[in-house]
């Protein structure tokens, strides 16, 4: 069987990373039975030196042809980098912000889970990192303020920037669908966030997030509001099963659960449409500052590659053997350099790769 699976290398540590996870699922597809086709293209400050603009059409199409996306990072230092001397529109986030659009990934999945073998580098307390969480953060990914209107103008003399934050009870529905069949897989449990308190879009996402709860009696609803829930992920993050939330709250609440599990370096992240089809990318940035090293931590992209056989492929089993590859690596105490610890063996980016390759 082949997998038609496109690849976004990226920038900065992109290329390196994504590289490890290819060599782990042509690994797997020789255990599983399966082969990985994989079609490379062009994305962020890559797509700019080359084509001038972030995003082409033909890679678009590429893209829709395929079955699955795997990405590594896009972008550079926003100082430095001649990409953020470009108008918006032109810079390297926006062609990541059209193909969400472009492949109707509504979705953002992003776990932030605690390995036992790697609760020191967490930064909580010592009982808390000692019981350990699993969390997934469902973050609605193609609405709200990052899609709304946004102008800047000048009144008076005086500068004046607008931005729009809008959501339709449609869109609302389809992430809280998403949400509850997630949970169900779980351990039942939706904690419902927004900022209902003050704003028109959060009382109707919480009013139609509770008529979606209706059709799955044994999920547990509950509401949080967003300032609420950035206390408790840090305060006791193992009463969360799934996080559910608008595109900005989500954007800072997985980000802000990424680090409590002691590294952004091992956190994997998907993005889907209403199909099989998604886009799966590690939840950390490009790192520009570490590129071409080899010491940057493939370990998120390995297992987003994970969450695409599991997700778009269901192949779960081969998604479970890569899981359980990785903890091996980590319980024999091997480690990139951003999750070092003392008594452990430090290793390469491609070291690392091929460490977790070999144990499948």
């Amino acid at each position: 069987m082949n997998l038609q699976i496109t690849c976004i290398p990226g920038d900065g540590i992109g290329p390196e990373i994504v590289a490890e996870a290819k060599k782990v699922l042509v690994k797997a597809g020789e255990k599983f039975d399966f082969t990985p086709v994989f079609t490379d293209i062009l994305m962020g400050g890559a797509s700019i030196d080359v084509h001038g603009v972030p995003l082409t059409e033909e890679a678009v199409a590429a893209a829709k042809a395929a079955e699955a996306v795997l990405m590594g990072s896009i972008g550079g230092n926003t100082t430095t980098s001649p990409w953020y001397k470009l108008p918006p529109e032109k810079r390297p986030e926006a062609g990541l912000l059209k193909i969400r659009k472009e492949l109707n990934l509504f979705a953002n999945l992003r776990p932030a889970f605690l390995y036992k073998e790697l609760a020191g580098a967490c930064p909580l307390k010592e009982e808390i990192s000692r019981a350990g969480f699993d969390i997934m953060i469902m973050r609605e990914l193609t609405g709200g303020l990052y899609f709304g209107e946004r102008r800047t103008v000048e009144e008076n003399g005086i500068r004046k920037a607008i931005d729009t934050l809008t959501y339709d009870e449609k869109e609302i529905r389809r992430i809280a669908i998403k949400g509850f069949d997630i949970a169900m897989k779980r351990k039942k449990k939706v904690t419902s966030v927004d900022k209902a308190n003050v704003l028109d879009s959060s009382r109707l996402w919480r009013a139609v997030v509770e008529e979606v709860a209706k059709d799955y009696p044994e999920v547990e609803l509950e509401h949080m509001l967003v300032d609420n829930c950035a206390m408790q992920l840090v305060k006791n993050p193992a009463q969360f099963d799934v996080i559910l939330t608008e595109n900005m709250f989500g954007d800072i609440l997985s980000d802000e659960a990424s680090m409590v599990t002691g590294s952004i370096g091992m956190l994997a992240s998907a993005s889907l449409n209403d199909t099989k089809f998604g886009l799966y990318e590690p939840s950390h940035g490009s790192a520009p500052d570490i590129a071409g090293q080899n010491i940057a931590n493939p370990i998120a992209t390995i297992l987003s590659a994970a969450m695409m056989l599991r997700f778009s492929f269901d192949l779960d089993k081969a998604a479970d053997e890569i899981e359980a590859a990785v903890q091996q690596v980590l319980k024999e105490g091997y480690r990139t350099v951003d999750i070092m610890a003392e008594g452990c063996k430090q290793v390469s980016c491609s070291e690392m790769g091929s460490l977790i390759t070999e144990r499948l």
